[in-house]
């Protein structure tokens, strides 16, 4: 099967895409977008954003997100971003808090943080498209098997990579994880029900960079 998305990427999952559950998955997708009952995000041609601007081998983080944003004109393909002149989500404005509190780094003006996949920061949905106001609808689709054998490629073939997993289904999808060969963060999610629980004060943006740089890697500018 044919699909549009960075080479790298393609080589990396080649064999995910002549799985059965690939194939079931793609059409489940086509019939949801080509309804037109229903809204369905993030736009088509952004379904892969998070691999076509965070290139495999230049992968350095992951930061994992649950599935897209079910608002109008939120989602982009990237976990919790958005285009710049969205409102800032609420996750979003308490993971640019604990930047700034972490680094110091003064706050950004927009979501869009694409800034940071052209960094080599995958910013991975574990469920890569939703229906519109409705959370974790597409989440039986099959994107978490696909999504998984990303997470696993990473580890296998990545080295001194950093993966900040926040909340439990992060967690969860990290278990994967050689922590011998990889560094592993994890948190309370950022949401403002769980921040307090121990994602403010978790200090894994500055960690995070204080590991690549010991492993000869050029820091994220957050």
């Amino acid at each position: 099967m044919d699909v549009k998305i960075e080479e790298g990427w393609k080589r990396a999952l080649t064999g995910e895409f002549e799985k059965p559950y690939f194939k079931w998955l793609t059409d489940a997708v086509r019939r949801e977008y080509a309804d037109p009952a229903l809204r369905v995000y993030p736009p088509a041609r952004q379904i892969f954003a998070a691999f076509d601007q965070s290139p495999f081998a230049d992968t350095k983080v992951v930061i994992i997100g649950q599935d897209p944003y079910h608002g109008p004109g939120q989602a982009n393909g990237l976990s919790f971003s958005v285009n710049p002149g969205i409102p800032l989500p609420p996750s979003l404005r308490n993971i640019f808090k604990e930047i700034h509190d972490d680094t110091g780094a003064p706050l950004p003006t927009d979501g869009d943080l694409s800034r940071w996949a052209r960094q080599g920061v995958l910013l991975l949905n574990a469920t890569l498209t939703v229906r519109e106001h409705q959370p974790k609808s597409h989440c039986n689709f099959g994107w978490n098997e696909f999504t998984d054998a990303a997470v696993r490629a990473l580890n296998e073939h990545g080295e001194h990579l950093v993966f900040m997993l926040w909340g439990s289904d992060a967690i969860r999808k990290g278990a994967m994880i050689d922590r011998t060969r990889h560094l592993v963060l994890t948190s309370a999610h950022p949401s403002p029900l769980s921040a307090h629980r121990g994602f403010f004060g978790c200090r894994h943006f500055s960690q995070a960079n204080a590991y690549l740089e010991a492993n000869g890697k050029t820091p994220i500018i957050w």
